[in-house]
């Protein structure tokens, strides 16, 4: 008999035939689907869309709910194929399992989709980039490779994703993430996964940046940077009186501020709220007279740059647009800041070893990218006992600003004082 409606109408009866091969085929659709239940395999049904679309389901119930099963398309598999199908559903039914929730979990088991879960959730505690991946993959990977096994992922897919992206640096930043995605995929052994389809697809060549601010414009822009508010403006100067990265810039703490100094644990703290050095190591930087007195103008407790709520002050990138839209100069970003730093470090003939020490790369790193001057030889001893070096930086960098008195001690302080 068939289930009442909740509406209180009364049901339509069940539309049951002995379903034949020439019945199913001359099934013409109808404006709203419709289905014909078969009266020799219990639970076969034959559903027909208004397209004209016909297919076999196998619909049972499982704690009184209705359930779906799709078997195929009518064009696919015919009547005794269909029944066959459907008798080993009801089967399953009858053991008091449930075929369609079987078959949803085994499709979504080392899906790219489950892959990418997991990776993050992963890169969120080892990897400071994650939020660039996570960032990238939802808009770029997910929508065409999320239901696919991570394991069936082709390099033809690859390719094709590569190409589909209009922005060679994108382009280059998704690849990098789908393949740190499948490394660790290796690494982990999930879902089948034994080679990297990522290997073998070449990077899109991309112009090295190259932008450092020219005598003339490190004027212009340090009194531009008023214009985009104390917080904001003293943030971005800071960029270049240090040479540090503009997102350890952002997240000063207070705490981080000793006797002239300021330290940056390599590790991020939760209680500050400091996310810790790109490279994990700890850092210390000599602050110049111009840098203490921005400081002195700003929040002394909590984070240095902060902005409503006592959260880390955002927009750098947006701030910069405006200053070179103002100043109608080509455009500058806030690492183009932190690079003009290095490579004043170089003009000055201290060399890429002081640069490293100073803003905290790695040797062997992308040190290149930061030092835009031909290098002077300067051995590591002689860069190592100048802690003169950032006093000569800033003096070379602000010594035409009326506003800002040039730092003129050039002491050399022995290693031993300096920060490993």
């Amino acid at each position: 008999m068939p289930r009442p409606r909740r509406d209180g109408k009364p049901p339509a009866s069940a539309n049951k035939r002995k379903l034949t091969e020439i019945f199913v085929r001359k099934l013409d659709p109808r404006a709203a689907t419709f289905r014909v239940w078969d009266t020799i395999q219990r639970g076969l049904v034959v559903s027909v869309q208004p397209t004209g679309a016909k297919s076999w389901k196998a619909i049972y119930s499982i704690s009184g709910r209705p359930r779906w099963f799709h078997i195929g398309k009518t064009d696919a598999i015919g009547l005794a194929a269909a029944r066959k199908l459907a008798g080993k559903v009801m089967f399953e039914v009858a053991e008091g399992k449930d075929p369609s929730a079987t078959r949803k979990a085994a499709r979504s088991a080392g899906t790219f989709e489950e892959l990418a879960d997991r990776y993050l959730a992963h890169a969120k505690k080892k990897n400071r980039s994650w939020k660039q991946a996570d960032a990238l993959v939802p808009k770029h990977l997910r929508p065409r490779w999320g239901k696919l096994r991570a394991a069936d992922v082709t390099r033809s897919d690859v390719r094709a994703m590569v190409a589909r992206i209009t922005s060679p640096s994108v382009a280059n930043q998704v690849l990098a993430a789908a393949s740190a995605i499948f490394a660790w995929a290796i690494k982990e052994e999930f879902g089948g996964v034994a080679v990297n389809p990522c290997k073998g697809v070449s990077r899109n060549a991309t112009a090295s940046r190259e932008r450092v601010l020219s005598d003339g414009e490190i004027p212009k822009f340090w009194q531009a940077f008023d214009d985009a508010g104390l917080v904001r403006g003293s943030a971005l100067k800071m960029i270049l009186l240090t040479g540090q990265r503009p997102g350890e810039v952002r997240h000063l703490h207070h705490e981080h501020l000793v006797d002239g100094w300021w330290t940056m644990p390599g590790a991020p703290d939760k209680v500050t709220g400091w996310s810790g050095t790109k490279n994990g190591e700890t850092h210390r930087v000599w602050l110049p007279p111009p840098a203490v007195a921005l400081l002195s103008d700003l929040n002394h407790s909590g984070f240095v740059f902060s902005a409503a709520g006592g959260r880390p002050i955002g927009g750098l990138d947006g701030a910069m647009r405006a200053i070179c839209a103002a100043l109608k100069i080509e455009r500058v970003t806030p690492h183009d800041l932190r690079r003009t730093h290095g490579t004043t470090v170089a003009a000055l003939g201290f060399g890429r070893d002081a640069m490293n020490r100073i803003q905290n790369h790695k040797e062997g790193g992308i040190a290149s990218v930061y030092d835009r001057h031909p290098e002077v030889i300067l051995t590591v001893e002689e860069a190592i006992e100048t802690l003169g070096i950032s006093r000569s930086v800033i003096g070379a960098m602000l010594r035409t600003l009326p506003d800002v008195p040039p730092t003129t001690s050039t002491a050399v302080v022995p290693a031993s004082a300096l920060p490993v």
